[in-house]
């Protein structure tokens, strides 16, 4: 009897050394593919996916900016047409990128990135200029018998951007980025709107219409920062009016990004 006792006391301590050591025999075959690591245990049963860092794009987030009108030589001013000469402090662009993806080609190090988002871009005008549109013109008169606090011309687009994109690490928290492309925008809503007060009384006017500008735009954008931070600087290919109905103007927009 005390020779079953023995052994049973024996087989008690001995299991569970027996069980770790089973455990720690297990073999590992690791496998990678694309963006997955595979990882098969041998005698244990086991199969574990884990999916590697995959690096990340910079153009979903906030964007905000200032917007100046330029002429076809690069210039701000327009002898001819001095009510394109906008106001840049009252002249301002968002743009809200809502999605994105990244075509990876080399590494984290550089890909394609496209996606989708909206802009709403301002444009200020100075000394009281009014815009009138007709179906064959375009033009602006100064009204010299209102005081307006607000003369704005606002536009809306659908964006869609093709960035190639460089980064130094592949997660974004911790990586510089620099990319460079272009961003096609088909515009969706438009208006003037304008806020002031004549003989007294304050008024608040918005027409809605296309108000002359082109159904489409292609921005040359420039994107650069470091984590979640960054600048942008676009320039519209696309004049920004029909030019059937007066001259090409093409806004130069710069300012501060939020990526998320």
């Amino acid at each position: 009897m005390k020779k079953v006792y023995s052994i049973a006391l024996v087989a008690l301590f001995c299991f569970p050394a027996l069980s770790q050591e089973e455990k720690n025999d297990c073999d590992t075959t690791n496998i990678n593919l694309r963006n997955k690591r595979v990882i098969i245990v041998d005698n244990c049963d086991t199969v574990v996916n884990i999916r590697k860092t995959k690096s990340e794009a910079h153009w979903a987030g906030l964007d905000f900016g200032f917007t100046t009108l330029m002429n076809s030589s690069f210039d701000n001013s327009f002898s001819d047409y001095p009510y394109w000469k906008n106001d840049p402090a009252k002249s301002t662009v968002w743009n809200l990128n809502l999605l994105e993806h990244k075509f990876q080609i080399a590494k984290h190090y550089f890909g394609v990135t496209t996606g989708l988002g909206f802009s709403f871009t301002s444009i200020g005008f100075k000394d009281n200029y009014v815009v009138n549109h007709t179906p064959d013109t375009l033009n602006a008169f100064i009204d010299t018998l209102t005081n307006y606090r607000k003369n704005k011309l606002s536009a809306t687009y659908l964006t869609v951007p093709l960035l190639f994109e460089f980064n130094t690490n592949a997660r974004s928290s911790k990586s510089f980025y620099l990319a460079a492309g272009v961003v096609g925008g088909v515009r969706i809503a438009s208006a003037l709107k304008r806020k002031g007060e004549i003989a007294g009384e304050k008024f608040v006017q918005k027409t809605k219409g296309a108000q002359g500008l082109n159904a489409f735009k292609l921005d040359a954008l420039v994107r650069f920062g470091y984590s979640h931070w960054g600048v942008f600087a676009s320039y519209n290919l696309l004049p920004m009016f029909d030019t059937d109905k007066t001259i090409a103007v093409y806004p130069l927009s710069f300012g501060l990004s939020i990526n998320i």
